[in-house]
């Protein structure tokens, strides 16, 4: 279903040779098209799915049998398409004229391939919205240009830009009923712009059509709007940069399977999720925290001296480290975020309320573990845009932020910085249903307390840290002595961890032991108050007693795991 349509460059032309003379060439290079998806979104009524059938019948997407299906015949022998038809498959949706299941659609141009994900617009139906969304690198959002920007229509602006879209299409659609008045689009623009001004997309950009007209759709309005020189949706869909949306600079590669057909081979399948790897690249397998080489990047085709997401490969390393379907295969110098106890925005899409009582299998990459939610942080107001905080749980459609308290260890970016390892799933455990879709934001604030994670947008992770000095930040008090019998105990201890190799430091208050933790130190505080505390004696502040005491305390960071 592809229309050889005419860009001037001469790719419309190469395409008909290779039609005509060689089929296989023609197929092949159909194949290494980029791919781009892109989903429409907008109120009920506004013309989503018209607009999705004018772009595929104009660039001559749709079967015989569809356009037939979609054709109808009126008393006085006229013949009109309804476009919708194209797109609305259920039967309820053609009863009603609107779109409740999200309808996906393929078609290809000369210079890209495109994947369509019609969502419904009904506040009901939000889940259906946000799984349509998920994988989307456009976002076509319709405004009527008769009612202007509704709720609606910042709230669905608001769930692209929370679902991590980079790049927004705003349609001011029914241009030919306001007489393609500039005027009532420039107001529509500048509202709309102000209010997108405050999210988080790469690139937002505006064209006034006719979905029922075709004005703007492929081929270009001039007639009807002399006033707009930009660019049609097609040419807009065709254009937008998209290489840069994905994220080549962190490379994560999820463990699927083990493959062992014999003793001489093992290796590691899955598809890369970002990032680059090459042979000879330093890695560190997650959570166990082994590093190795990578020795060969294996494919179908054969071995690679490298290799790039999204592709599917095979990874053989050169120590015999055990790796298991689940773990994280990442640079040793770049490693992801790591913690039990994380904040993350969910959309809520069981009819079953959350149930803060109950325990979820949590499904991210290609790892599932059990968590419990902690705390509902709070809900958004879907028509308001504004957080309640005072909420217990999550109903059907509600998106919120809750506190995870996961149950073994997370190994995972931010969703803002990395779509595919900040995206999870919770699963109903005994109905086996997907209940939730997330995306992860970062350790909770008990989290970063706890392992001394600075939360001022440093370019050093906690991760790095930890690597560096071989134990993680954190504060240690000291309680039950004297100011003076305090500040002893604490040099003892100071000066113990220092000859085992780590990086202490004394501090006197909260605030400076809390800084000296989100460096990675441990520091030992004389005064305020700690999470980690060692309850003392007076006996143990004698000069005799000093070293026992210290080397008690340093076995405490033993057996908490955050001094080797």
């Amino acid at each position: 279903m592809t229309r050889i349509i005419d860009t001037g460059d001469g790719s419309a032309q190469r395409e008909r040779e290779l039609i005509e003379t060689d089929i296989d060439a023609f197929l092949e290079q159909n194949l290494q098209k980029e791919l781009l998806r892109f989903t429409t979104v907008g109120s009920v009524d506004d013309g989503k799915s018209t607009l999705i059938g004018r772009l595929l019948h104009d660039s001559k997407g749709v079967y015989d049998d569809q356009l037939k299906d979609a054709t109808t015949t009126a008393s006085t022998g006229e013949t009109a398409i309804d476009f919708a038809r194209l797109t609305d498959g259920l039967r309820a949706e053609r009863e009603q004229g609107i779109t409740i299941d999200v309808a996906y659609r393929y078609f290809s141009t000369p210079r890209r391939k495109f994947i369509i994900a019609d969502t419904p617009g009904h506040v009901q139906y939000t889940r259906n919205m946000a799984t349509g969304a998920s994988t989307a690198n456009v976002a076509l959002i319709l405004i009527d240009a008769r009612l202007g920007v509704l709720e609606q229509s910042r709230r669905h602006g608001f769930i692209a830009h929370l679902l991590g879209i980079p790049h927004l299409l705003v349609c001011v659609n029914k241009m030919d009923l306001v007489d393609y008045d500039q005027a009532e689009y420039d107001a529509i623009v500048k509202e709309f712009a102000a209010f997108t001004g405050e999210l988080s997309f790469k690139t937002v950009d505006f064209v006034p059509i006719s979905a029922l007209f075709g004005v703007n759709i492929v081929d270009e309005g001039s007639d009807k709007m002399p006033w707009y020189t930009g660019p049609t949706v097609l040419q807009f869909l065709e254009t937008v940069e998209i290489k840069h949306d994905t994220n080549l600079s962190e490379f994560r590669f999820p463990v699927q399977y083990v493959i062992r057909p014999d003793l001489h081979y093992r290796g590691f399948a899955g598809q890369i999720a970002s990032g680059i790897v090459r042979v000879g690249d330093e890695i560190t397998v997650l959570p166990s925290g082994k590093t190795t080489r990578v020795t060969h990047i294996d494919t179908y085709e054969g071995e690679l001296d490298e290799a790039f997401a999204p592709m599917s490969i095979v990874l053989r390393l050169s120590d015999e480290i055990d790796i298991s379907r689940g773990d994280l295969i990442v640079p040793t110098r770049r490693q992801p975020m790591r913690a039990r106890d994380v904040d993350a925005m969910v959309v809520w899409m069981s009819e079953t309320a959350l149930d803060p009582g109950k325990t979820y299998l949590l499904k991210h990459t290609t790892r599932t573990v059990r968590t419990s939610v902690a705390e509902v942080a709070w809900r958004m107001e879907l028509t308001t845009l504004q957080e309640h905080p005072e909420v217990d749980a999550l109903q059907l459609n509600d998106i919120g932020l809750v506190h995870l308290a996961v149950h073994a260890d997370l190994c995972f970016d931010p969703y803002a910085d990395n779509r595919q390892t900040g995206a999870f799933i919770l699963i109903d455990s005994l109905s086996n249903n997907t209940v939730a879709a997330g995306m992860l934001i970062g350790p909770t604030d008990r989290a970063k307390a706890a392992t001394g994670e600075a939360t001022d947008g440093t370019q050093v992770s906690t991760a790095e840290r930890r690597l560096r000095l071989g134990h993680g930040g954190t504060v240690l008090g000291l309680r039950g002595l004297s100011d003076e019998e305090r500040h002893r105990v604490a040099w003892a201890v100071e000066r113990r961890l220092f000859d085992l190799g780590a990086l202490p430091a004394v501090a006197e208050d909260n605030k400076v032991a809390s800084a000296l933790a989100a460096a990675g130190l441990i520091a030992v505080l004389t005064g305020g108050n700690a999470d980690r505390v060692a309850t003392l004696s007076a006996g143990d502040a004698d000069e005799g007693a000093l070293e026992a005491t210290a080397e008690r305390i340093v076995e405490k960071l033993r057996v908490d795991g955050l001094l080797k």
